[in-house]
């Protein structure tokens, strides 16, 4: 006998399971995932910052500067104070990470998905 979805959660899909994210980045401090509902920012163990999950609605935008030789992509986020960038510094703040311009491929693909999921557009 094969038991429907919901029996026992086996043959079905798990609701507490993550799944894969749309994007998914390895940048400087962190790893930056953006699945259907959230983004995902796990944090190295040399950070400062605590790993965090941020619901799309409380997205409000996406700053995303390319550098020369680094950028940084920055979530602002409903309730949190974004920190600003000085003139040859980059934002320090639990939505900020960091990139190489070899990872700057890949933060644009983070910051359009997150755009397009927020319903923010690009």
């Amino acid at each position: 006998m094969v038991a429907s979805a919901g029996d026992d959660g086996e043959d079905g899909e798990d609701p507490d399971e993550e799944g894969e994210p749309l994007v998914s980045c390895t940048l400087q401090g962190g790893t930056l995932s953006i699945y259907a509902d959230r983004v995902s920012i796990e944090r190295s163990g040399a950070s400062m910052f605590e790993d965090k999950h941020i619901p799309m609605a409380e997205i409000r935008g996406v700053d995303f500067t390319a550098g020369i030789t680094t950028g940084h992509i920055q979530i602002r986020q409903t309730g949190v104070d974004p920190d600003e960038a000085g003139f040859l510094s980059h934002p320090v703040d639990e939505n900020t990470l960091y990139f190489s311009r070899m990872r700057r491929g890949c933060a644009e693909r983070a910051r359009d998905a997150i755009l397009e999921r927020a319903g923010l557009g690009t």
